[in-house]
């Protein structure tokens, strides 16, 4: 099994990440680029980790100094790669990318004799591994397959058009969360989660098995509770002016959190059990919330943006679907700077 960590592990903290799931059955990473890598090798992170998106050719030695697996789709990077492993005096272990029909990065599957002349090209390179071949589905997580058992296909005659020369690398894969649960056709030798890895569904049509649960609760506190007379603006561009006295609460999240302004908020958050509703603008580094109809609010209280708190719950799905995203995307955009706790 293949973990991907893209993103930060799609917000949640890759190191953390890594170390949970390696030490519970995983035995491989994903990231997007070269540079989520180095702090994962920097942390002692040995496991195999495999580089999905785009390997630039100057970028080829230090991928070998982490020992990373690259996507290869190039005959420029693949050389590149050559070369930094002749230099380095190691092995450069590569997987190739067919695109089946999401039209992102790798070789047209129905270009097959030019895959063919492709992977036969690499095994002539000098010090490069041909260890893997993947794709990646368009529309996995939809209950109607017609278009998933299409890229499938191509990637079979793929495989058998390789396996007919000899060529075939030893470890082909496709699986993402979505066709792991409801494709077992398409596990291969290889599965690489994502997203219901963090308890998270694939999406509307592919729910989780029972006894998955998000990972993830976004918390803050507040940060200054105070009365606003009434007419009074809140925020910049005084987007919101209130009816009456309201009382506020002041919390230090913003968007530079992934605590989305634009083109709509969130809307409301929990505190106290209860919903509160966003005032104004949401700033970089702070948002205002109503909080008169929520009795004894104070400096410090607990303030639920993802996550359970009494009997109500805001899930990232819920709150995607009001931002009119997935919830890939709203986990995901939480920063770094976000402090990660277990």
């Amino acid at each position: 099994m293949l973990v991907s960590l893209k993103a930060d592990a799609y917000g949640h903290g890759a190191l953390r990440v890594a170390r949970t799931v390696l030490h519970n059955g995983a035995s491989w990473l994903g990231v997007a680029t070269v540079s989520e890598a180095e702090p994962l090798r920097a942390a002692g992170i040995t496991a195999p980790i495999l580089v999905f998106g785009y390997t630039a050719p100057w970028q080829a030695r230090e991928a070998l100094r982490l020992d990373l697996r690259c996507t290869i789709y190039s005959l420029e990077v693949a050389q590149a790669l050559s070369r930094a492993a002749c230099d380095l005096g190691r092995s450069a272990r590569v997987h190739v990318k067919v695109d089946t029909g999401l039209a992102r990065l790798g070789l047209r599957a129905e270009e097959i004799e030019t895959i063919v002349d492709f992977v036969g090209r690499l095994y002539n390179l000098p010090g490069l591994v041909v260890e893997g071949i993947f794709t990646h589905f368009a529309t996995a997580d939809r209950a109607d397959h017609t278009y998933a058992h299409k890229q499938l296909g191509r990637f079979y005659r793929v495989l058998e058009a390789l396996e007919r020369r000899g060529l075939r690398p030893p470890i082909a894969h496709a699986a993402n969360s979505a066709a792991m649960l409801t494709l077992p056709e398409a596990r291969f030798d290889l599965v690489r989660p994502g997203v219901a890895i963090y308890g998270l569904p694939p999406g509307d049509e592919v729910p989780l098995p029972e006894g998955f649960h998000p990972a993830l609760s976004f918390k803050t506190q507040v940060a200054q509770v105070k009365w606003i007379p009434a007419g009074e603006g809140i925020s910049y561009g005084i987007t919101y002016t209130t009816s009456g006295p309201t009382r506020i609460a002041v919390l230090p999240v913003g968007y530079a959190d992934g605590f989305r302004r634009a083109p709509m908020n969130w809307g409301e958050v929990l505190v106290r059990g209860q919903r509160a509703p966003i005032l104004g603008t949401v700033t970089m580094d702070q948002c205002m919330i109503d909080i008169t109809s929520i009795a004894d609010v104070s400096q410090g209280d607990e303030v639920v943006l993802i996550g359970r708190q009494g009997n109500d719950e805001l899930t990232a799905v819920a709150v995607a679907k009001r931002l009119g995203t997935i919830a890939y995307e709203v986990v995901a955009e939480l920063l770094a700077r976000v402090p990660k706790i277990s």
